[in-house]
C-alpha cells in the first residue's frame, strides 16, 4: 500500500474487510492520524499523512478501532485502552444504570468496589455518579491495574480511587456498599466464533468463562458476602441466558435477586443482588 492511499480507497478496504461503517472509521482515522477532533475535518478536503495507510492496514486486519485510536468512550467518558484490557462496551453502562436505579440516595454510597475492573471504566463511571464514594478496583494483572490507575488521574478520580493487582476478592477485606463486577462470561468453544476483533485481539483471559460460561461466577460470588455492607448491593453483568445458573449460584451463597435490568438490546444483562435477610419484606 502507498502512502498515498486516498479516502475513497480507503472505504473500499475498510468495506471489504467486514468493517460496517467504513466511511465514519476512516473519518476516525484521519483525524487520528492528523491528531485532530473528527469535528473539526467536516467540510474540508485534508489530504491523508503517510500514517495514515498503516492505520487504514490495522483496521483492515480487523484491529479493534479503539486500540488504534487509543481510547473509547464509556458513560461519556474517555477512558485509554490497550492489548490488556477488554475494550469498554456500551451493554455495561446497563450495571450503572441499574447501580443509579438500585441507589437513589447518592451520598448513602460511601465504598464501591470494582471486581476484574480492567480499564476502570465501570469503577470510574459509578464513581462520577456518586460524589461521596471512594472506589477499589482490583484486577489481576498488575499492567492492567496501572491502566486503570491513569485513567482515574486523566479523570481527576485519583484521589478517590484505589487500584490494586489481585485475584478477585481474595486480597480484601472490609465492606462496600456497592460491588460491581464484569466477569469472563462466554463459554470456551464460543469464543473463537466471536467476531474477529474479540477473538483475534482481546485477552481471552478476560473472555472465558469455561465451558458453560459460570467459572467466573463460581470463584467470585462466594466471598461476595462478607464485602457486602449492610444492606450493600452487588451488580454483575450477565452472558446471554445466563440469568438462573448465575441466581442459583448465588442462592446458595446467601445472596437474593434485588431485580436484572436489560441493555438496549432487550437482552438481561445486568443483575442486582443483596444479602438475603435485606431482600425479605
Amino acid at each position: 500500500m502507498s502512502d498515498g492511499l486516498s479516502l475513497a480507497a480507503a472505504v473500499t478496504r475498510l468495506a471489504a474487510a467486514g468493517i460496517a461503517a467504513p466511511a465514519r472509521e476512516v473519518r476516525l482515522l484521519l483525524a487520528h492520524a492528523l491528531g485532530r477532533a473528527p469535528e473539526s475535518l467536516i467540510g474540508e478536503r485534508t489530504p491523508p499523512p503517510p500514517e495514515f495507510a498503516n492505520l487504514v492496514a490495522r483496521r483492515a486486519s480487523r484491529e479493534p478501532l479503539a486500540f488504534i485510536l487509543g481510547h473509547r468512550e464509556f458513560w461519556s467518558l474517555s477512558f485509554a485502552v490497550s492489548p490488556a484490557t477488554l475494550v469498554p462496551r456500551p451493554e455495561t453502562e446497563t450495571l450503572v444504570e441499574a447501580a443509579l436505579a438500585a441507589c437513589p440516595h447518592r451520598e448513602a454510597v460511601r465504598r464501591v468496589l470494582d471486581l476484574g475492573t480492567g480499564t476502570g471504566c465501570l469503577l470510574l463511571a459509578a464513581l462520577s455518579e456518586f460524589p461521596d464514594a471512594f472506589g477499589v478496583g482490583i484486577d489481576r494483572v498488575p499492567e492492567v491495574a496501572a491502566l486503570a490507575r491513569a485513567n482515574a488521574k486523566a479523570l481527576g478520580l485519583a484521589e478517590r480511587t484505589a487500584f490494586l493487582a489481585g485475584d478477585w476478592a481474595t486480597s480484601l477485606a472490609g465492606r462496600f456498599d456497592l460491588v460491581l463486577a464484569n466477569p469472563p462470561y462466554i463459554e470456551h468453544s464460543a469464543i473463537r466464533d466471536l467476531m474477529p476483533e474479540v477473538a483475534w485481539f482481546e485477552p481471552h483471559s478476560a473472555l472465558d468463562g469455561g465451558e458453560d460460561g459460570l467459572d467466573a461466577y463460581r470463584r467470585l460470588l462466594p466471598p461476595l458476602p462478607l464485602l457486602m455492607a449492610e444492606n450493600g448491593l452487588a451488580i454483575l453483568e450477565l452472558g446471554d441466558g445466563a440469568l438462573e445458573g448465575v441466581a442459583q449460584l448465588a442462592a446458595a451463597e446467601g445472596l437474593a435477586v434485588k431485580g436484572v435490568r436489560p441493555d438496549l438490546s432487550g437482552k438481561l444483562r445486568a443483575l442486582v443482588l443483596t444479602g438475603a435477610s435485606a431482600a425479605e419484606p
